[in-house]
């Protein structure tokens, strides 16, 4: 007896399930039937040399300004010989060797996630190749996308094993996210000291010639040209962008060309530092004190990361050929012209960089060293606006106003409450540590850990993504992680001599991350299990047991499949709904961008009588809503277009199989965008208000004219056929009820939902979500803003969720 009740049972939640399963389908065909973005074309040589010289502002004036600083960091306590200079030397040379140059431009450049770079990039290949995404939202429809390339692996290979034992754990799953917001905010972090350091150590070149100059001046003029700096945000860096390569190829020759003439002058025989055993001899010299030292080395290889994170805006063989043929060899000649004057002049390396200039050509290139300052500034600024941008995008940061400063580049954002903050915490550091030594031992950490960041998340690249040879996966660990690592514990030697600094503000800005994506996860979490079943609201008639009032309603949610909470919550309580009901779900990918053909998927829900629809909106982590996007007028366009589509498959179902129907009519009715111009396109635009009659005058007539042929494959031809087709009258009426709908109004029904603890939960959990996270909710820009919905047309709906 007790089998037989069990058995009916699960017969019973099979029934059902079955059920749902069949009135509200995936939107497999309809993600099928868009066509998708043609493949990216290879750049000529000349496109390639032009973004070389673009990338020289953008990518590497953090780089490039590190001869500033690095020597004095390394010796803040003087120079006690000759060999600890060669040795010191040495380990510059094969940093920059191992780590930007054979690490990052030959290796690391190769992951990019359809030519963009970052964290985030590389955590967006695991989560295709692995289901390890922070919001579980992934559908199969998605790997459809053009920009979502993935590979299908073998249970039994290397690979296979690693994204099941990924896959396996969420204890894994969270210490990877853990890991890559770990990154995000050491890049932050970055966001903050780079300017600082570089800042001050470029003006810092006054008391060379002026030693009578009071620091307390120094830190002063610095600070003005940081609040300048950060107030010159607003305007993007579209607007100056065009004086920025030709500035720092200046600076790189200009160092490049100084170096060479100190060691022709001073001592050519640094040349010695290319033999490996200066090093080893310098440290069996100097024992701990010399690896303390290497704190101060590597900040020669500051701004490494940015060649990666900055790939979007250029590509792949132009950041290579810049950064091989032209900023390494003037980087190492730089460091060896100053080493070279260093060995006649110990004691002057607290200022070796500007002690090292000719007198006739100190003060161009002074102010040519304080412009490239900035520019190194701005990039790191940039870059961190870009990968909170990014965070915003994942669910792992509270929304922030962004705003686009170019129409160009879709990278180039600026965000005013983050710009204030870096701005206020930069003058902190500034102001507070005063010399560029104290800076410089906090700056390395934050370097470091990206480093070790960046290399974790590249071995699972190589064996997910590539499927690398074993014995080569091993030999890039080994390796990274032996320099890395040495690096990493030198830096915490001088934790207490300013090492904390990034510490703290990255432990704060870890908090924030994590806790915005604990609720924000736990919410999605909390909305799955209580969604209505589509079979009760189905089953309530096509009036839905309501008035249905003339309008659209867009209800937004986080669901791709069944009905959200606040539809149940706002039917409950309110005895009308619109005539024509839409479930929007903006979802964002683990791709960089969706296009625009792809962006919506639209699918009825029942029977046409209900007028329900779905309505899934992607984006990529770097696709942004501007405030000029006509999201509602797009969106019904796209519901035009599947009012058309259903009406076929109606007609050819009435006369027979749809099969049949599609063999005897060489037209197929499609859900994504006609040409721009074509007669159907206007004439649907004209009706649907989306245009003005007169900015395109159209012949209804030529309505009766056929859709584009559909391709059999993805990428649809070039070529359009047009055959006759009779008109609908089901298909024009159910097109001037979507217009009427449009003219009465669109009401956006948003959920104004507030998080809260259970009773029973722990005490860290109520302080995280009861309190911080509470606190998030109330600061942060409302999701309506973000939307860029018309407060008029809001309508929001009050829930309280218990997590």
């Amino acid at each position: 007896m007790e089998e037989s009740a069990d058995s009916t049972e699960y017969t019973g939640k099979g029934m059902l399930w079955s059920l749902n399963q069949r009135l509200d389908q995936s939107m497999d065909a309809e993600a099928g039937s868009i066509p998708g973005m043609e493949a990216r074309k290879s750049m000529s040589a000349l496109v390639v040399l032009r973004f070389a010289f673009q990338s020289l502002g953008v990518v590497y004036g953090d780089l490039g300004t590190s001869p500033l600083y690095v020597f004095h960091n390394t010796f803040p306590d003087g120079i006690d010989g000759k060999d600890d200079l060669l040795g010191v030397l040495s380990l510059i040379i094969y940093s920059l060797t191992l780590i930007p140059l054979i690490k990052y431009t030959f290796i690391v450049m190769r992951a990019n996630d359809n030519g963009e770079g970052g964290t985030f990039a590389l955590y967006s290949l695991i989560c295709r190749h692995a289901k390890v995404n922070m919001i579980p939202n992934q559908h199969p429809t998605d790997q459809q996308l053009t920009t979502y390339s993935c590979k299908t692996l073998d249970s039994k290979s290397w690979a296979g094993k690693t994204k099941m034992w990924l896959e396996a754990n969420t204890y894994h799953q969270n210490l990877l996210v853990i890991l890559v917001l770990i990154g995000t905010s050491m890049v932050i972090g970055d966001g903050i000291l780079t300017p600082a350091i570089s800042v001050l150590s470029s003006v810092g070149g006054i008391k060379v010639n002026h030693p009578h100059i009071s620091n307390d001046w120094v830190v002063a003029i610095a600070s003005v040209i940081l609040v300048g700096l950060f107030t010159l945000q607003r305007f993007g860096t579209d607007k100056v962008s065009w004086v920025f390569a030709p500035t720092v190829l200046i600076w790189f020759l200009t160092i490049g060309c100084i170096g060479v003439y100190n060691i022709v002058k001073h001592d050519p025989s640094v040349f010695r530092a290319f033999s490996p055993y200066c090093i080893f001899r310098y440290f069996i010299n100097t024992k701990k004190k010399g690896w303390a030292s290497l704190g101060g080395v590597v900040l020669s290889i500051t701004g490494t990361e940015a060649l990666y994170a900055d790939l979007g805006h250029f590509s792949a063989s132009s950041v290579q050929v810049a950064f091989t043929f032209l900023v390494f060899p003037c980087l190492l000649a730089t460091y060896m012209g100053q080493a070279a004057y260093l060995m006649k002049h110990h004691n002057q390396v607290y200022a070796a960089f500007y002690k090292s200039i000719p007198d006739s050509v100190y003060w161009p290139v002074f102010i040519v060293a304080t412009i490239a300052a900035v520019i190194g500034s701005q990039a790191t600024i940039s870059a961190t606006f870009s990968v909170i941008k990014q965070a915003v995008a994942l669910g792992c940061f509270p929304r922030v106003k962004i705003v686009h400063t170019s129409k160009k580049i879709s990278g180039q954002v600026y965000i005013p409450e983050i710009n204030w903050i870096l701005m206020v915490l930069c003058l902190v550091i500034t102001a507070g540590f005063r010399k560029t030594v104290q800076i410089g031992n906090a700056y390395g950490l934050a370097v470091v850990t990206v480093m070790l960041v960046t290399t974790v998340l590249m071995i699972l690249i190589m064996i997910l993504v590539w499927r690398s040879n074993i014995f080569l996966v091993v030999l890039f660990a080994a390796g990274s992680f032996f320099v890395e690592l040495a690096y990493f514990s030198s830096v915490l030697f001088k934790v207490d001599q300013g090492g904390w600094a990034p510490l703290v503000i990255a432990t704060l800005f870890l908090i924030v991350m994590y806790i915005w994506y604990y609720g924000t996860l736990k919410r999605y979490q909390f909305e799955m299990q209580s969604k209505v079943s589509m079979g009760w609201i189905l089953g309530l008639g096509p009036s839905l047991g309501l008035v249905r009032v003339p309008g659209i309603g867009f209800i937004y949610t986080e669901l791709t499949h069944g009905v959200p909470s606040i539809f149940s919550h706002f039917i409950t309580h309110l005895p009308a709904v619109h005539s024509i009901v839409i479930f929007v779900c903006i979802k964002y990918l683990p791709v960089n961008t969706v296009t625009e053909k792809e962006r919506f998927l639209i699918k009825r829900i029942g029977t046409k009588d209900f007028y329900l629809y779905r309505c899934v909106v992607r984006y990529g982590y770097k696709d942004l809503r501007k405030k000029d996007e006509k999201f509602e007028d797009n969106l019904i366009k796209y519901l035009s277009y599947c009012l058309e589509e259903n009406a076929f498959l109606d007609g050819a179902s009435d006369e027979g199989s749809s099969l049949e129907a599609q063999q005897k009519s060489p037209v197929t009715h499609l859900s994504y965008p006609l040409s721009s111009g074509s007669p159907q396109s206007n004439l649907l635009e004209y009706q649907l208000g989306i245009q003005s009659p007169q900015d395109s005058p159209v012949d209804p007539i030529a309505f009766e004219e056929s859709f584009e042929a559909a391709p059999s494959e993805r990428r649809p031809s070039n070529h359009v056929r047009f055959a006759p087709v009779p008109v609908h009258s089901e298909l024009e009426d159910d097109l001037q009820f979507l217009y009427r709908a449009k003219e009465a109004g669109v009401v956006h029904i948003m959920g104004d939902v507030i998080v809260r603890a259970k009773s029973s939960s722990n005490i860290l959990k109520k302080i995280a979500v009861d309190y911080i996270y509470a606190f998030l909710q109330r600061i942060c820009r409302e999701n309506s803003a973000v939307l860029n919905i018309p407060h008029e047309s809001l309508f929001n709906i009050g829930q309280v969720y218990y997590v």
